[in-house]
């Protein structure tokens, strides 16, 4: 996984703001929460794990009227463990608490609720049976996330969606681990299955993927394919090239980008009115009706002169 490096500059739109979150994600994490919403399906929303804030950004455009936003993460601060300690020092050494408030407040009018610390206390900060959604995306090592799936057991209510990213990267083997562990001992269902990320339930996943297939079969944008494992219908999705994510807000730092000029017209340098060419003069001349050149003429004209003299 190569490391986002942070700016200092204000992003002006959702792609500005340096992460890891596909068109596909975005179309997903977006579908889930408007269908929460449309069916009046109400519950706070968790984030654990938030780098730099661009999946923050789109969870906190879909807080609805007296739901609260959790964002936890070390935000650079002190791990609770060694391991946990080197993995933050090699993948997220740039993350600063100040770059995610900022990303996010370009976005929104005020930030969610902050908790800097290791994931492991969300249990005692958020109480149970209250969230909608939860996205973990926060340690790569077994043993945290397995504590973060129990978490969001806890924290969910029935139907509610948890989200675990890095489930199948090669280099997390960690989240793996304990993503199928939670599905095959830990009563997950599966839902869906994206490039990049695990979207599950603690309750009846089948209406929820009987919705989710009409509306991805009726894209051209994305491969579809359904597989079924150890009991579990496992719905697959995979973005085509050139997939766009879709539109979300530009921020308040949003600059429109100038419209094309028109090509300049090449003109011809203007110039005055070619003048007539003037004709050669004829080197020969008429005598008579004769044409002689002028040295001719000349030699004609002295024999006659001398010939005048003698006469």
């Amino acid at each position: 996984m190569a490391t986002a490096q942070a700016t200092d500059k204000n992003p002006g739109e959702l792609k500005d703001v340096p992460g890891w979150f596909p068109p596909l994600d975005q179309l997903l994490f977006t579908w889930f929460l408007e269908r929460q919403e449309t069916r009046g399906f109400g519950g706070d929303l968790v984030e654990l794990g938030a780098y730099m804030g661009k999946s923050a950004i789109l969870l906190g455009h879909h807080l609805q009227d007296g739901e609260q936003f959790t964002v936890c993460d070390l935000f650079g601060g002190e791990a609770p463990d060694g391991a946990n300690a080197a993995e933050t020092a090699k993948s997220y050494s740039s993350l600063t608490r100040q770059t995610f408030e900022r990303n996010y407040l370009a976005f929104h009018d005020a930030l969610p609720r902050v908790i800097e610390a290791p994931t492991s206390v969300i249990s005692k900060e958020v109480e149970a049976d209250t969230c909608r959604f939860v996205h973990i995306d926060a340690s790569h090592l077994y043993e945290h996330v397995h504590d973060d799936i129990g978490a969001a057991r806890d924290l969910l209510l029935p139907d509610g969606i948890v989200v675990l990213d890095d489930f199948r990267s090669e280099h997390t083997p960690g989240v793996s681990v304990a993503t199928w562990e939670a599905v095959l001992n830990r009563g997950l269902r599966p839902i869906c299955l994206s490039t990049q990320k695990l979207y599950g339930t603690w309750g009846d996943p089948e209406p929820v993927q009987e919705e989710l297939l009409e509306m991805l079969r009726g894209r051209d944008d994305c491969g579809l394919s359904v597989q079924h494992a150890a009991g579990h219908r496992l719905v697959r999705t995979r973005a085509h090239k050139g997939m766009q994510p879709p539109s979300f807000p530009h921020s308040r730092y949003y600059t429109a980008p100038e419209p094309p000029q028109p090509a300049a017209q090449a003109t011809a340098p203007t110039s005055a009115p070619a003048r007539p060419r003037p004709r050669p003069r004829s080197r020969v001349r008429r005598i008579g009706a004769d044409l002689l050149p002028p040295i001719v003429t000349r030699a004609l004209r002295r024999s006659l002169a001398r010939g005048a003299q003698k006469s």
